[in-house]
């Protein structure tokens, strides 16, 4: 792990930065970020509070966050429009319909015999 966060260090806590100032309900910008990089004794490159305010304006922070990750079709066609190419048209999943079984509803009791009542 610490291999990992020192090669990656300036990315993130400037990733953690702005995701304090979206939990906090502060605006993300780069002197917000850029404030609470020096307020925490973190230095790095001037241009990443910049990258990431830019990457996180106009309620991107909170597509970020809420976003569950890509499938594979979808990161096919988002890679496709971003180099300019035509993507296909999105394809709506339906959800699987989930019967709910009430635990306490007929079946067997824990002891084997079917159904309530019995000798007790």
């Amino acid at each position: 792990m610490a291999g990992i966060y020192e090669n990656n260090k300036e990315e993130f806590v400037t990733s953690l930065a702005a995701l304090c100032l979206y939990d906090g309900e502060a605006e993300i910008s780069s002197a917000n970020i850029t404030a609470l990089l020096e307020g925490s004794n973190n230095e790095v490159a001037p241009y990443w509070a910049g990258l990431f305010a830019s990457m996180l304006k106009n309620g991107r922070a909170e597509e970020l966050v809420f976003s569950l990750g890509c499938s594979g079709p979808a990161a096919g066609a988002a890679g496709a429009a971003a180099a300019g190419g035509d993507a296909p048209a999105a394809v709506e999943e339906k959800k699987a319909e989930v019967e709910e079984v009430d635990a306490l509803d007929g079946g067997m009791d824990m002891f084997g015999g079917g159904g309530g009542g019995g000798d007790y």
